[in-house]
């Protein structure tokens, strides 16, 4: 079974940083695409930083630049470093895999199957 665990989130003064992590069970990242996906109160889901089987990373618009994805093999954990951070921002954030055979667009939420609980970031 597959298992995703968040964690990292907080509350924090715009400009600053923080990290998510995600720690991932019953999966092989060379053979899952992994996501970071947020979701703000009353708005729709948003893939913002993706990372396909191949190590290939792919970002939305509203954070390129500024948020960083990547995982650690040895730990079986995914990241969001996320710098320079602003108030629109504020989401509960999740951590999201599918498998790398799945034929979709990276950054569409709709396209992965295993979801971890999410954690919360606010920015003010």
């Amino acid at each position: 079974d597959v298992q995703l665990v968040e964690s990292g989130g907080g509350s924090v003064q715009a400009g600053e940083s923080l990290r998510l992590s995600c720690v991932a069970s019953g999966i092989t990242f060379s053979r899952h695409d992994m996501s970071w996906v947020r979701q703000a109160p009353g708005k729709e889901r948003e893939g913002v930083a993706a990372i396909d089987s191949d190590g290939i990373a792919s970002y939305a618009d509203s954070v390129e630049g500024r948020f960083t994805i990547s995982h650690d093999n040895a730990k079986n954990t995914l990241y969001l470093q996320m710098n320079s951070l602003k108030p629109e921002d504020t989401a509960m954030y999740y951590c999201a895999a599918r498998p790398g055979t799945v034929v979709a667009g990276l950054l569409d939420p709709s396209s992965y199957s295993s979801w971890g609980q999410g954690t919360q970031v606010t920015v003010s």
